[in-house]
């Protein structure tokens, strides 16, 4: 009996999916929806924004199912289309707020009874240690960690050499580190 790994049913669905079967559509969505769902969401926070997304990302696997060549996982190449649509809408949301002005782009710190009480949470402690980092640190430690993916993986989405990658996880987990130390917080984190 021959036990399919992964990646093989993967490349067996999209062939299905090249061909125009769409029960395989189904199939790689259920798969794969919730972890890019969920990195998505880390990257825009926004949900309906993140389903916007998600289904642009599985709207363009089904389009260009085609031109994927294999070379690596199909969870990367749509975890990099992800990326990139994710990317995208946070350049055009920033240059739309640059012209709004200051006052409609600032805004409301002030915490609410209900925040105070979740800040207490150490999870909530670090989702928003993480939201204090840069784009590209937030992102490397997000596939590192919550998408378990590797290096070589990592490079290959965001485009960037391996060397880059590793900096980047060091960097960010340094400034995720001061962050947390600064809120009293230093025992069993990163």
């Amino acid at each position: 009996m021959t036990v399919h790994q992964p990646k093989d049913r993967d490349i067996g669905l999209l062939n299905r999916l090249k061909s125009g079967d769409q029960s395989a559509m189904q199939v790689l969505y259920t798969r794969h929806y919730q972890k890019l769902y969920r990195f998505i969401i880390r990257q825009v926070r926004d949900e309906m924004i993140a389903e916007d997304i998600l289904n642009d990302v599985f709207l363009d696997c089904w389009r260009q199912a085609h031109k994927f060549e294999g070379r690596s996982a199909l969870s990367t190449w749509l975890t990099a289309i992800a990326f990139n649509k994710s990317v995208s809408y946070l350049r055009k949301r920033r240059e739309a707020q640059m012209g709004e002005g200051q006052a409609e782009a600032m805004v409301d710190e002030s915490d609410s009874p209900q925040t105070l009480v979740m800040k207490d949470d150490k999870g909530d402690q670090l989702k928003q240690a993480m939201d204090e980092l840069s784009l590209d640190h937030r992102t490397v430690i997000d596939l590192a960690y919550y998408q378990e993916m590797g290096v070589k993986e990592i490079a290959e989405i965001l485009e960037v050499p391996t060397n880059t990658v590793k900096t980047r996880l060091y960097h960010a987990r340094k400034k995720l580190h001061e962050i947390l130390v600064e809120r009293g917080i230093d025992r069993g984190w990163p």
